[in-house]
């Protein structure tokens, strides 16, 4: 593995931790700055639509720059507003540093997809995808519930301080180990680029990244409300629950860091098939202490990892074509699941007034999402494995045996 990938995922690491620590700032956030809760729980909004319409204008913008100088400048910016974050009095200057901070973030994480994917064998290349995504699922285990612990101790700002800081050992990394070149030395235009993501197979594989993530990210959002309220636990057990969702999903991105190949395998699409059963169960069960519990892990661990297997599909398949944007794209389709599912959910719950329901909206999207892999394969498998057209890519053509005379 090459040294470069841990370092990229500490920065992750940093990055998801302030992606999802203002669910425990928000109260301190009001206060401090007198604004409402409602007004400070924007802030998660801002900083997801920054990530969705961030990813692909960076990667873009960024596509012909050395690698190590697009990751130090994303990875400095980034530092460079959660600094003025913490210094702010003005909500709505924290506002514009949260959406600055999302497009940074968008930025980097397209281009360290790229470098990944660049810097590993085509068997591995999945593997390094899981490596940098791993910082995600790690700020979920450890990142957001260390930020509500300082936060509750030292106040919001630290919180922002702990981030920036978080990111000066990546960045100096960076600068000393990064590729020096632009995109792997491909000089592909970026019409050329687009015109290759428009292609079938990564249509389909950015869908199912974005209903498996929509899925998984409408009951994560109600998580907690779903423990407090139906389960009936008290909100000492919340961070408890969400470590185990955590665990499970930080033990299915390694899973399928050590096994995924970027295909439609068959451990993929069995994964993609339970999702449903899974987020049923939980609509059905998630009153019962012990049994949302047990849920919420191997939910995390099957949601995670086939988000991670996914991701590494998108990169397959697109990177032949589209190099410089593959991972922008990923990053969209990911964040516009996470914005989506929640919206949805909230539609549902706001109607229905239970909580579970949440569930019921990630049963839909990931009961799509089989749907849709089940017609994929029914229409394109010529083997177990998802030879042919399901891969997509330049990489997967294979020559055609013509029959000799004497064979026919």
């Amino acid at each position: 593995m090459p040294v470069l990938l841990p370092v990229l995922a500490l920065a992750v690491f940093a990055q998801g931790t302030s992606e999802f620590m203002l669910s425990g700032l928000v109260p301190g956030i009001a206060e401090d700055l007198s604004v409402s809760t409602g007004s400070a729980a924007s802030l998660t909004s801002a900083y997801a639509i920054g990530m969705v319409l961030g990813a692909p204008p960076m990667a873009a913008l960024s596509a012909r720059w050395p690698r190590r100088l697009a990751l130090a400048l994303f990875l400095s910016v980034f530092v460079a507003v959660h600094v003025a974050g913490a210094l702010t009095t003005s909500f709505p200057l924290l506002f514009a540093t949260r959406v600055v901070a999302a497009v940074a973030n968008a930025g980097f994480l397209a281009v360290a997809m790229s470098v990944a994917t660049a810097t590993a064998a085509p068997e591995r290349q999945t593997r390094a995808t899981a490596v940098l995504l791993s910082g995600v699922t790690l700020s979920i285990v450890a990142g957001v519930p260390g930020g509500a612990l300082l936060g509750a101790w030292a106040g919001w700002r630290a919180v922002f301080w702990a981030v920036a800081l978080l990111c000066l050992p990546a960045l100096a990394l960076v600068l000393r180990s990064a590729p020096a070149d632009a995109c792997g030395g491909r000089d592909v235009p970026v019409a050329t680029e687009l015109r290759a993501l428009a292609s079938r197979p990564v249509r389909e594989a950015l869908l199912l990244a974005a209903a498996v993530n929509g899925a998984t990210f409408a009951v994560f959002a109600y998580l907690a409300v779903i423990a407090t309220g139906p389960a009936g636990l008290p909100g000492g057990a919340v961070p408890a629950l969400l470590a185990a969702f955590g665990a499970g999903a930080f033990a299915g991105v390694v899973t399928t860091g050590r096994t995924g190949d970027g295909r439609l395998g068959r451990g993929l699409r069995l994964t993609l098939c339970a999702l449903p059963a899974g987020w049923a169960a939980v609509a059905l069960a998630g009153e019962r202490p012990v049994p949302l519990f047990l849920l919420a892990t191997a939910l995390g661990g099957l949601s995670f990892g086939a988000g991670s297997a996914l991701v590494g599909r998108v990169m397959r398949v697109a990177s032949p074509g589209a190099p410089a944007l593959s991972g922008a794209f990923a990053t969209v389709a990911l964040n516009t699941g996470a914005v989506a599912g929640p919206l949805l959910a909230g539609a549902v719950t706001g109607a229905t007034g239970d909580a579970r329901d949440a569930a019921w909206v990630s049963t839909a999207l990931a009961s799509a999402a089989a749907l849709l892999v089940v017609a994929v394969r029914r229409r394109d498998g010529r083997g177990p494995e998802g030879r042919g057209a399901t891969d997509g890519g330049p990489t997967d053509v294979r020559p055609v045996r013509r029959p000799a005379p004497e064979d026919a």
